[in-house]
């Protein structure tokens, strides 16, 4: 199995695992905001799964997609924010920590393996 495949798999794992975590803890609570979380986390879980089985492609652009709407949700909910939602800093501790870097782990593992793609592809 790849290595990258993996990769982008557990870190979507970790990101839906976070956001279930704060869906369960208070954010079902939140309009629109806990419908979100519950939603990052279900489409993360279903894309890791069918990621690691070793779906098609474009399943690795879906994930880099939602990891990278999760950074632009996180953003501006700490500065112009969201649904009438925000919050300060990396708070909740650690789960805005572990989810930002599992996003942009996410995100980075995508865009390496398709620069990697590209620079292969122009060899040939």
């Amino acid at each position: 199995m790849n290595v990258t495949r993996i990769g982008i798999a557990v870190a979507l794992i970790v990101s839906g695992i976070s956001h279930a975590y704060l869906y369960v803890h208070g954010y079902q609570h939140i309009p629109t905001i806990g419908t979100a979380f519950l939603l990052q986390a279900s489409v993360s879980f279903s894309l890791a799964l069918l990621i690691l089985i070793g779906g098609p492609g474009w399943l690795w652009w879906a994930g880099a997609a939602v990891a990278g709407g999760a950074l632009a949700a996180f953003a501006m909910s700490r500065t112009v924010g969201i649904f009438g939602f925000s919050e300060r800093g990396f708070q909740p501790s650690p789960h805005a920590a572990i989810s930002v870097v599992a996003e942009l782990v996410t995100v980075g593992l995508v865009a390496a393996y398709l620069v990697g793609q590209r620079r292969a592809d122009s060899v040939r």
